[in-house]
């Protein structure tokens, strides 16, 4: 056994993003609670948010070991059994500084001569992912509120109909059924509630999957982008180099007319050739870097939408089933009201 603090699962998810970049990485849970209704704790201290959070760690390990690739990676298996030095060893991958990088090229806005059409589909689904799951949890919380102070009013009746009890010979009895019946609805409620908490959790998990989707295609433009620039490079080279041949490679050559010698001309034109043959070295590299990118990304693409579809179907078809459980037990509870007030004589 070994513990491990929420500032240690974030490392490991920050160097599992920075190691395999073609990867969606299982989001973490949040560190804040997000789309809060009045009777959901906003502390993150409070016990039940920890315990929720708590429950979003363990699914967080269960992606990453499930993970064709992730599942492998020796500081994946070291984080759940090497306590003490795991931070060191982590930090000497030198992962942090990669990350830092990364980050700020990520930050730039990226305009690109030619996008490639399947990573711009694929980062408006998850756009689309993100705005309608946001929608959604905004939706239920919303509802859960009006819901939960509705349930509670009907504690009022309860109250009304006990105290009316009281003083009703004939109805009494009734009445004080009646009443809690009517107790009964305004506490099941808080219940039933929590476990929609629950749902909504893996409802956000696939919100912030949605984001981690959408780091995938940027890193995805950022690599191209490097790869139209090192292109762009190697033209400017060739035409500099086009210019040296003819003895114009300056300003001053062209407005004095100057030109240099067939010595010089030759030593700037075999400088100029290895910069164009380091280029397109280095565009060649960019060219296979980006292609096993793009590969590998739409293999785990591919896993992550067969996963998205067959969790949400099921998050959604328990929610809908909750719904029912929640009417059937109250459409009861109401028909035992109707069958208490029907038996005063």
């Amino acid at each position: 056994m070994v513990w491990r603090r929420y500032t240690e699962f974030e490392q490991l998810r920050t160097y599992l993003e920075t190691i395999y970049p073609w990867t969606i990485v299982p989001p973490l849970p949040e560190k804040r609670a997000t789309f809060t209704w009045e009777n959901t704790p906003s502390d993150t201290f409070d016990p039940d948010f920890i315990d929720r959070r708590r429950a979003g760690l363990e699914t967080f390990l269960h992606r990453v070991a499930d993970h064709p690739v992730l599942c492998n990676d020796p500081l994946v298996v070291s984080f759940l059994q090497q306590e003490d030095s795991w931070n060191e060893t982590i930090k000497e991958t030198g992962y942090l500084q990669s990350a830092e990088s990364k980050l700020k090229a990520l930050s730039v806005s990226i305009r690109l001569r030619n996008p490639d059409k399947q990573f711009e589909e694929i980062k408006a689904n998850a756009v689309d992912l993100q705005s309608n799951l946001s929608n959604v949890l905004d939706i239920r919380a919303r509802l859960a509120s009006r819901r939960f102070n509705m349930y509670k009013m009907h504690g009022a009746y309860g109250k009304v109909f006990s105290e009316w009890s009281a003083i009703e010979k004939d109805m009494g009895d009734g009445l004080q059924k009646a009443g809690h019946f009517f107790d009964s609805i305004a506490a099941g409620i808080g219940i039933a509630l929590e476990f929609e908490e629950l749902i909504a959790d893996h409802l956000k998990e696939y919100l912030f999957f949605a984001l981690s989707v959408q780091s995938v295609c940027e890193r995805h433009e950022m690599l191209q982008l490097e790869l139209e620039q090192a292109e762009d490079l190697v033209s400017s080279r060739i035409s500099e180099k086009e210019k040296a041949q003819q003895g114009r490679s300056s300003l001053m050559s062209r407005l004095f007319g100057s030109v240099d010698t067939e010595e010089v001309r030759d030593i700037k034109v075999g400088q100029i050739d290895q910069k164009i043959h380091e280029g397109e070295e280095s565009v060649r590299e960019l060219q296979l870097s980006l292609s096993e990118f793009s590969r590998n990304a739409s293999k785990d693409i591919d896993y992550f939408n067969q996963r998205k579809v067959t969790d949400l179907k099921e998050t959604f078809s328990i929610y809908v089933g909750m719904q029912i459980k929640m009417t059937r037990k109250i459409l009861q509870t109401w028909t035992n009201i109707r069958d208490c007030i029907n038996s005063i004589p």
